[in-house]
């Protein structure tokens, strides 16, 4: 099938050149002060409720002006029609000719309440695989959780295959099986591998291999190591052991059932090619989250995301949350230039998502050519990082105040806090609100070391609790949020070639480093062979 694109790359609109002139004329110099006092309204006029998230815009460098600038350059650059592209399972991955529906992961099964009819019959069809794979994942996930000899689950695996997956876990602590512990391995430092198997028990461990193709290298260097510990402490290939068999300790996340079974594994779980790694925790490779969450709270989680999916494919433009805050991406990265973003999430659970954020963010839409190959004459991905509140104010937070460089920052809290010693939640958000407040405010009347310039732009998103669902809705809105910035700048968000050639070279590298040599180098990368081998 061929893809023809609807987009025109935004730089080459009108609205383009009209957001130049509005930058140079009003926005450069936006005073956030100002705004809020001539604009009483502005709070309930740049916040909004979606689905299970509400958002506040107010504190960002921009009006009414700005707001109806980009949101003409999405018109004008042919996002809507890209959008429903997507959600028609057109191949929109033109690099690999694939389709992009991971939307469709979330999407309920006929019969089921929000069931939407497939627009066309490879949708139909691939919804009823999906359907077909949820319920059987579901099901090995509950055995695990109803079986007590299974205290340990190691999921092995890396990039999309472990991160989704581990910051999952972590944010949905409140609702996990007390008895099951996850493990999740990704580095080839064997320590990571390493100090999980000291604490296990090959008799009481299931491990979950995630590989797609089964050939991942640092994936499979882990499994085969679990898989040698395994078998050197009582472990067996033979299937009808009577204990422990190979194949009832082990399930493959993979499509490759043939290598799995050389490897010894007889439960496989499969998805499909029009899922990317960063977009998987949907399919198969959340079966450590299942585990942990069980089936019913994982169906609330897709119910979640499926909510913002609605609301990302159906929302005017103009009352869009994802598309909104894809614009204001385009608007400080392109024209204040600004070339990060810190994210601050006021909840311990959220703890990973800065991570999962940076692979979504950074590997979707860090490239330096649009889709047809042409370079890019402006800027794409800001660098994303950042920690938990408050240890994010103790640490980086003086930069952001004072520092000379200014970094948009995205807080996030929860009105309801957890199970545990309810009486921090209260401060825990007036620090989250007072950082937001003082990005704004600053000390301008005051000198020196106590002077801060204020008007320092935050969004501010709270998520009622911390729940499957709220969970699975903040997910979906950062991922079609992405897609909004890359549809805008006319670039593949679903292929990663920039992760090609680091793996091509380090192959290259294994055999001369095992034989000692460093012939065909060049004098840097040789020189440091020569230094690591004494």
């Amino acid at each position: 099938m061929t893809f023809l694109d609807p987009r025109t790359r935004c730089d080459r609109t009108p609205a383009w050149q009209l957001l130049k002139q509005h930058y140079d004329t009003e926005g450069r110099d936006f005073n956030l002060r100002q705004a809020f006092t001539e604009e009483p309204e502005r709070f309930a006029q740049f916040s909004q409720q979606a689905p299970l998230v509400f958002a506040d815009l107010s504190k960002n460098l921009a009006n009414a002006h700005t707001r109806q600038l980009l949101t003409q350059l999405a018109r004008e650059s042919g996002f809507e029609a890209y959008r429903d592209a997507m959600f028609a399972g057109e191949p929109i991955n033109n690099t690999e000719n694939r389709a992009v529906m991971h939307w469709l992961l979330r999407s309920p099964a006929k019969g089921e309440a929000g069931y939407r009819e497939p627009v066309n019959s490879f949708v139909a069809q691939s919804l009823a695989d999906v359907h077909s794979t949820l319920d059987a994942m579901l099901a090995i996930a509950e055995q695990v959780r109803a079986n007590d000899a299974i205290t340990d689950i190691v999921s092995i695996g890396i990039g999309g295959s472990d991160l989704g997956p581990a910051m999952a876990v972590k944010a949905l602590e409140d609702f996990t099986h007390p008895d099951k512990k996850l493990h999740f391995i990704s580095n080839v430092d064997g320590m990571e591998l390493g100090n999980v198997l000291r604490k296990i028990k090959p008799e009481s461990t299931l491990f979950l291999i995630a590989s797609k193709t089964f050939t991942t290298a640092e994936t499979m260097l882990n499994a085969h190591a679990a898989r040698k510990w395994f078998l050197a402490n009582g472990g067996s290939t033979q299937r009808d052991a009577p204990h422990l068999s190979l194949s009832r300790h082990f399930i493959a996340l993979t499509t490759n059932l043939a290598s799995a079974a050389e490897f010894g594994i007889d439960t496989t779980l499969g998805f499909w090619d029009w899922v990317g790694g960063r977009y998987s925790m949907w399919s198969a490779i959340g079966l450590p989250i299942a585990i942990a969450i069980g089936a019913e709270n994982f169906r609330a989680m897709l119910g979640g995301a499926h909510a913002m999916d609605e609301h990302f494919r159906c929302a005017p433009l103009e009352e869009n949350l994802p598309v909104r805050l894809g614009l204001l991406d385009v608007w400080y990265r392109n024209f204040f230039e600004f070339t990060s973003r810190s994210i601050a999430p006021y909840s311990h659970g959220l703890r990973r998502l800065p991570a999962y954020l940076q692979q979504l963010e950074m590997e979707s839409n860090g490239k330096g050519v649009d889709a047809s190959g042409e370079i890019l004459p402006f800027a794409t991905s800001p660098v994303i990082w950042g920690e938990p509140g408050t240890n994010g104010q103790h640490a980086f937070f003086q930069m952001i105040h004072q520092g000379p460089d200014i970094v948009p920052v995205e807080f996030i809290a929860l009105r309801e806090g957890g199970h545990d010693l309810p009486e921090h939640h209260p401060r825990l958000l007036a620090n989250a609100l007072a950082q937001a407040q003082a990005l704004m405010v600053g000390r301008p009347g005051s000198t020196g070391h106590s002077y801060f310039t204020g008007n320092r732009p935050s969004t501010f998103m709270v998520l009622e609790r911390l729940d499957p669902a709220s969970f699975g809705a903040l997910i979906s809105l950062y991922e079609h949020r992405v897609f909004t910035s890359g549809a805008l700048w006319g670039i593949d968000s679903f292929d990663q070639w920039g992760v090609e050639l680091g793996k091509v070279l380090a192959r290259e590298l294994e055999p001369q480093l095992a034989a000692g040599a460093g012939a065909g180098l060049d004098p840097s990368t040789a020189g440091l062979l020569r230094y690591l081998l004494g």
